[in-house]
């Protein structure tokens, strides 16, 4: 998935340089966006399902600080290239992609956890064996093959569906997995609505509209490094809690500022952004914990969704606080911080270890 969907991104991309028309523009875009989509979740969850639950939570905010220095470089690229075509910019921006495609393809190994649940118990160990140190692989070949011959007389351990609804499916089914997906999707929908509104609606401060642009964008890194430097001494839950409410009540005091307020104005909406990227931090490593292998995927897929709903609805708001102020940072304050209140009814994953089956995470703890 993380091969087809780059390449389907990085083609399309490259190939709206040479646009002829508008709407070939269009419609290539929407394909790129269509590729793009799934970059993140599959990078996502391939990588820290490569990793021990020692690294697990550090390499998933290692994702988020590399999109963080991507979304950076585009305007250092524009600017060496402001004086060309706009097509220079769209080449510039896609031949990186297509490199890290054939990267992907010619480095990235399968999930060994993915490969172990489809009973391909021999792709497995092949891939534990080829990503172990030398003098190590004939130990951790004994191991999994110990734990193949296990799972080969527990048939309900292993998924060899082959429908490509039967996680939505699972999803639905269990109802201590809807709930948590519910709650995670909520949680995300308020996050969202701030993490895409709030740089929409720098427009509605008093402050240099350049200059606000600039440390928003810069505000995604420390956030990213924060979270890198403290996941493992943070709890997930009560840190979304947390976070979420920080950035509610830091949009709600913009808001009762009502313009002119100067530094202190910038200042608070920079602590508003900022607690709405950390949260959003902590909803996707909460998503990659609290599911097993069998639906992580499509559980992320689905929890980044309901962020991009939030960013959808996002410009409206800020539209409607052009006329009326609190329409916009009032409102998105109090959406993220009623929103976040439904972290409550997660469980607590810190610490703990990955799942790979519905049947393997239900019996850990009851459900959820």
């Amino acid at each position: 998935m993380l091969v087809l969907s780059s390449l389907i991104m990085s083609l399309s991309s490259l190939l709206t340089a040479a646009s002829p028309s508008l709407l070939v523009y269009a419609a290539l875009r929407s394909i790129c966006g269509f590729g793009r989509a799934t970059v993140g979740t599959s990078s996502l969850v391939l990588s820290t399902e490569l990793v021990s639950r020692r690294w697990r939570d550090r390499v998933s905010i290692i994702g988020f600080v590399c999109f963080t220095i991507g979304f950076l470089s585009l305007p250092g690229i524009a600017y060496v290239v402001r004086g060309e075509s706009w097509r220079v910019l769209y080449v510039l921006t896609a031949v990186p992609s297509v490199v890290y495609t054939v990267v992907v393809y010619l480095v990235m190994r399968e999930s060994p956890r993915w490969l172990l649940l489809k009973g391909r118990r021999d792709e497995a160990i092949e891939t534990i064996r080829k990503m172990t140190a030398k003098g190590r692989d004939d130990m951790v070949s004994c191991s999994f093959s110990n734990l193949g011959i296990l799972l080969e007389h527990d048939e309900s351990a292993r998924d060899t569906s082959d429908n490509i609804f039967s996680s939505a499916k699972k999803l639905w089914q269990n109802r201590w997995a809807f709930r948590r997906l519910t709650a995670l999707m909520t949680v995300s929908f308020g996050v969202g609505m701030v993490y895409y509104g709030m740089p929409l609606n720098l427009g509605n401060l008093s402050s240099n509209l350049y200059l606000s642009v600039a440390l928003n964008a810069l505000t995604e890194l420390p956030s990213s490094l924060f979270v890198f430097c403290l996941i493992s001494r943070m709890n997930r839950r009560s840190s979304t809690l947390a976070f979420t409410a920080a950035s509610g009540l830091f949009s709600i005091a913009c808001a009762a500022m009502g313009g002119g307020g100067g530094w202190a104005e910038m200042a608070t909406e920079l602590a508003a952004f900022f607690s709405a990227c950390t949260a959003f931090s902590f909803v996707l490593i909460s998503s990659i914990e609290l599911f097993p292998t069998c639906v992580r995927n499509s559980a992320i897929a689905m929890v980044r969704q309901a962020l991009v709903v939030g960013g959808v609805v996002a410009p409206v708001v800020v539209a409607e606080g052009r006329r009326r102020r609190v329409m916009s940072f009032g409102v998105f304050g109090l959406v993220i911080g009623c929103c976040g209140m439904f972290a409550v009814c997660l469980p607590e994953t810190r610490g703990r270890g990955m799942t790979d089956t519905m049947e393997e995470e239900e019996f850990k703890d009851g459900g959820g």
